[in-house]
């Protein structure tokens, strides 16, 4: 005789009823071979839905053996026990048990899915289902728009979709009309012509007797097991409906798995949008905030440093004395125009200019103020970057001949002049000494240099041969070449000035450390912020963690179906993981398109700076994005891979 294709021995199974210890099986000996249509009949409580369970993989044995063609399935874990449903069974439910966001292609081909069958295949392979059960305009109809008969049969061909060796009909008439239960046994006749292997589980006298062997469970016992003569064995009138495949499915790379992962993933999100929106919240809010403080912090800084950069943020200043508020540097008068020349030579240096300066009385009509006089080489406009509004500097012809000329600053005008005079071609008396204005220099907003003091500049040569008698120099300011590194320059300038001097008789200072400790503090201020906003990340991803195990309670059927059909714990491990990381990426892309548009409306209101977005900043969102996903989403995913499948498709 031939080897059972389902061979059961000794098989118990029990339950934990609170304290007390519940059999459902005691003993179950039975052997179905291959082509047999078999009915299961028996009373409610009688074992047999247990039994079924046990037959299609879907529930363990406490003790005993069960063979698969020859496979003792006691010693499979659960990925083996998932792939033998996929490979051998399939069910039909007598609650149909079909996923409502799906369209009854979908909800057909979807054991294939898990098998790794090509697209185009299952694509083709539903639909030839369908139509063979008389359902091919029915193909994108979701289950609320079928009728019960038309459901079951989506169920029949979903458990037809990658084969179908063994059948097994739980109740499959129990929530049909006549009509319809007629033509689901017609359908399930034909399936044994044609084949298959029909278990049929039912209470009905009347189901079961269209089976050939008829199998009493009461008790949780075989108490009969019999021939039914009354059912002929002629073979079918028509070509049988394919049986199961060979390992084409196989040949779908993970690659492709995980592309299905990502489909299905999808449609589930889009199915549940109002929920979907929800988990996504706090992503988008963190997400924004991130990309909007980075941005911000990066505008600020830019805008800081920009200012720095606009009063010589590449100069290098030259003083007497030790250090600032050293008493003896007025008594020291080595600085000379010599040093300027000298300066002026140097590789790394754009340009240096001398700086004489003291506080005069200007006078123009009956208006006196005290202003501070600076006395500079025409190159001091650029050093300094100051920029004229009117009028021009003088020039290095003015320098050589002492000229009599003064540009000054907006507050002096304003203060001189008022708004209705033009002060080009006045002359205004500089101490004693009659200067005629030339230029003047724009009103200067620069957070750092901006002040409502008077400056004037007259050449360095007519300060010092006319105003104040005065050789030496105050100081010097050098202007470093652009791209040379200010630590470089600023060591060669103390070397050559050290040379030249003999002694350490003047100290530098270089704006460029100032630059160096707004950069340090924006980088602390932008770090803090930062980690601000990665605490609304992690609520965010908290969120999406309690969202989507409300969502695997939600869907614990849906999960007990997809088990059911060959789907195996490491695919719905899988497809929850990809859908958490799909709700944060999403949510990513929002909350980035939010701080662009934040970015947007504060260009709108605030015009001194604006926010800078960074790519890195934008990539940093996405791998958090994607790291909250697979954190905070492993705990529900590992959580639905491990439920148990019976309570799963038990659960409403």
């Amino acid at each position: 005789m031939t080897q059972p294709l389902l061979e059961l021995k000794g098989i118990t199974r029990s339950f934990m009823a609170g304290e007390r210890e519940f059999i459902a099986l005691k003993g179950i000996d039975l052997s179905i071979h291959a082509g047999e249509m078999v009915a299961i009949i028996g009373a409610s409580g009688s074992g047999k839905s247990t039994l079924m369970n046990i037959l299609g993989g879907l529930d363990y044995a406490t003790a005993g053996s069960y063979k698969i063609n020859g496979i003792e399935t006691r010693s499979l874990g659960d990925e083996q026990l998932a792939e033998l449903r996929r490979d051998y069974f399939g069910f039909i439910f007598q609650r149909y048990h079909l996923l409502a966001h799906l369209s009854a292609l979908h909800n057909v081909e979807m054991p294939a899915i898990y098998a790794g069958t090509p697209e185009t295949q299952r694509h083709s392979r539903a639909r030839e289902l369908l139509t063979r059960l008389g359902l091919a305009g029915h193909t994108t109809h979701r289950p609320s728009q079928l009728s019960g008969g038309q459901q079951q049969r989506v169920s029949i061909a979903r458990a037809l979709m990658n084969g179908g060796e063994v059948i097994l009909a739980d109740e499959p008439t129990g929530a049909l009309d006549t009509h319809s239960g007629k033509e689901v046994m017609r359908i399930l006749a034909e399936l044994h012509a044609a084949g298959h292997t029909v278990i049929i589980v039912t209470h009905d006298p009347k189901v079961a007797a269209n089976a050939q062997r008829i199998v009493e469970v009461c008790d949780g016992e075989i108490v009969s097991d019999k021939a039914n003569d009354s059912v002929g064995l002629d073979a079918p009138s028509e070509a049988p409906i394919e049986t199961r495949r060979s390992g084409a499915r196989r040949l779908v790379a993970s690659l492709g798995l995980f592309k299905e992962a990502f489909n299905m993933a999808w449609v589930a999100l889009i199915s549940h949008r109002m929920r979907t929106l929800l988990t996504m919240l706090g992503i988008v809010i963190g997400i924004t905030s991130v990309v909007s403080i980075s941005a911000i912090g990066e505008g600020a800084k830019r805008y800081v440093l920009k200012d720095i950069q606009a009063i010589g943020s590449n100069t290098i200043d030259i003083f007497s004395g030790t250090s600032f508020g050293d008493s003896r540097a007025s008594a020291i008068e080595t600085l000379m125009p010599s040093d300027v020349e000298a300066l002026n030579q140097l590789y790394y240096v754009d340009s240096a200019t001398p700086v004489v300066g003291r506080n005069l009385l200007l006078r123009f009509g009956n208006i006196d103020l005290d202003a501070q006089v600076n006395g500079v080489s025409d190159r001091y406009f650029k050093v300094k970057g100051l920029k004229l509004e009117a009028g021009i500097a003088f020039s290095e012809s003015d320098a050589r001949r002492q000229a009599q000329v003064v540009v000054i600053d907006h507050n002096t005008r304003h203060r001189l002049f008022g708004p209705n005079v033009d002060p080009l071609g006045q002359v205004i008396l500089v101490g004693n000494l009659p200067c005629t204005v030339i230029g003047v220099t724009a009103d200067n907003k620069n957070m750092f240099a901006a002040s409502k003091a008077l400056n004037v500049w007259v050449p360095y040569e007519t300060a010092a041969g006319r105003l104040l008698g005065q050789r030496h120099l105050d100081s010097i300011t050098v202007r470093i070449k652009d791209g040379q590194p200010s630590k470089v320059v600023e060591e060669n300038v103390n070397k050559l000035m050290l040379q030249r001097h003999g002694t350490k008789d003047f100290f530098t200072n270089n704006l460029d450390s100032i630059m160096q400790t707004v950069q340090k503090t924006s980088r602390s201020l932008a770090l803090l912020l930062s980690l601000i906003a990665v605490i609304s990340l992690l609520v965010g991803g908290i969120g999406v963690m309690n969202i989507m195990l409300v969502s695997v309670t939600e869907r614990t059927r849906e999960i007990g179906i997809r088990m059911a059909v060959g789907a195996r714990q490491s695919d719905i491990r899988q497809q929850f993981l990809v859908e958490a990381v799909m709700v944060c990426l999403i949510g990513g892309m929002i909350g980035i398109s939010l701080s662009f548009a934040i970015g947007y409306l504060f260009s709108l209101f605030v015009k001194e700076w604006e926010m800078v977005f960074s790519l890195g900043s934008i990539m940093t969102a996405f791998a958090c994005s994607t790291m909250i996903g697979i954190v905070f989403g492993f705990v529900p995913a590992r959580n639905a891979a491990r439920l148990d499948p019976i309570e799963a498709l038990a659960r409403d």
